[in-house]
């Protein structure tokens, strides 16, 4: 949350425009976010609501997250639930919308996950949701410290280790091609596939908006039911 702080952090740059711009128009629907951290993101997609139709549920498994999440929501038409998404028990047709922001990538067994989601949907209800990007953790290394940016083993999809913020966290890595056949086998029909190109407007350092430009850090897909 304190890296969260700087005011050109890659989550708001890069992240949260694209999936503002993929989830479209929330208002009046009923949203689940998988993985919902803190939740802050809640207020986003609930402020444009002004006859306060819109209902939000979020999903997340840390226990202090919970907790920073139902700060969070206080006041809005939201509730936060402590549960892992892969364990979630999910309502058959009940989401007009489905969210996850950088959380899908931790999850082995995408194909449950995405047929759980596919199953809570309403008809014509969407999906949108960010990982890592996979030339990223194509690029962790064996050991968790990253000694480079090379891509290698690319098909080869596991774990991969991560030191990151004195822990050692373990990312799923898969292929692009992975995630959309995973998506078409659930049922869903993609209709965006996004990168983190960043947007000039969206960075005040002209260094830091050259930099982002070398690499892609997310990737984003959003399929319809």
């Amino acid at each position: 949350m304190e890296r969260r702080q700087w005011q050109e952090n890659a989550n708001d740059t890069l992240e949260k425009p694209v999936m503002l711009e993929l989830i479209g128009d929330a208002a009046g629907k009923s949203i689940l976010d998988l993985g919902c951290g803190d939740a802050r993101f809640a207020a986003d997609l609930l402020s444009v609501d002004e006859q306060g139709t819109t209902t939000y549920t979020g999903i997340e498994g840390s226990v202090n997250m919970v907790q920073a999440a139902n700060e969070s929501v206080k006041g809005m038409n939201a509730r936060i639930e402590q549960a892992f998404m892969e364990d979630w028990s999910y309502p058959t047709e009940t989401y007009d919308l489905v969210i996850s922001r950088l959380a899908v990538h931790y999850i082995e067994d995408v194909e449950s996950l995405f047929k759980s989601v596919y199953s809570t949907l309403k008809e014509n209800g969407t999906f949108v949701f960010s990982v890592e990007h996979p030339v990223i953790t194509s690029t962790l290394q064996p050991s968790g410290t990253r000694t480079n940016w090379i891509v290698d083993q690319y098909f080869v999809e596991g774990f991969r280790e991560q030191q990151w913020l004195g822990g050692s966290v373990k990312k799923m890595h898969r292929s692009i091609e992975s995630y959309y056949v995973a998506l078409q086998r659930a049922g869903f029909k993609v209709e965006h596939l996004r990168e983190s190109t960043p947007q000039r407007a969206h960075f005040v350092n002209e260094e830091t908006y050259l930099r982002r430009q070398r690499i892609p850090l997310f990737l984003f897909l959003a399929a319809r039911k």
